[in-house]
């Protein structure tokens, strides 16, 4: 009888694994990895061999990882992803306060122009938008404390 309770608590986990995988649509089966540059090792026997630079890995959808952008960053700027030619987003150890002066000081010094009716700050959020970019476009920027002690960053030109 207890070998019987056994196999039928299995048979109901194994039937309940598998309704939750038809409910969710189960793995995406078209994933596909991206190539990352090779890397080789320097030659042995001393001297000031270096590996050759390598760009960033691009996928086929325009995102990069680190890589450089047309948006002033803060020096601590990490986890810096391009998301194509007209979106980066980053992380800071700035504070939202120290983030938002820093892009107020860098932006004009550009010659862009705040938006003060679009902007937006609370305890944890803020977002602004400036004009002046030579696409023609906005440039919005939005920050959000991460609770780490880190806040997110993301800036985009967008037509508004």
């Amino acid at each position: 009888m207890k070998k019987f309770s056994v196999l039928l608590a299995i048979l109901t986990l194994v039937l309940a694994s598998l309704a939750c995988q038809t409910i969710m649509g189960g793995g995406d089966e078209n994933f596909e990895i991206p190539e990352l540059p090779q890397v080789t090792e320097p030659p042995t026997g001393g001297g000031d061999a270096q590996l050759p630079p390598t760009a960033p890995p691009t996928g086929a959808d325009g995102f990069t990882v680190g890589g450089q952008t047309d948006f002033p960053l803060p020096d601590d700027a990490s986890n810096v992803i391009n998301m194509g030619n007209d979106i980066v987003n980053f992380q800071t150890n700035l504070s939202l306060d120290e983030a938002r002066k820093f892009y107020l000081d860098q932006f004009g010094k550009l010659g862009y122009v705040e938006r003060a009716e679009l902007t937006v700050t609370s305890d944890t959020t803020f977002s602004m938008v400036f004009d002046g970019h030579e696409s023609g476009k906005a440039i919005t920027l939005q920050g959000v404390e991460l609770g780490d002690g880190t806040v997110n960053i993301s800036i985009a030109l967008v037509d508004i």
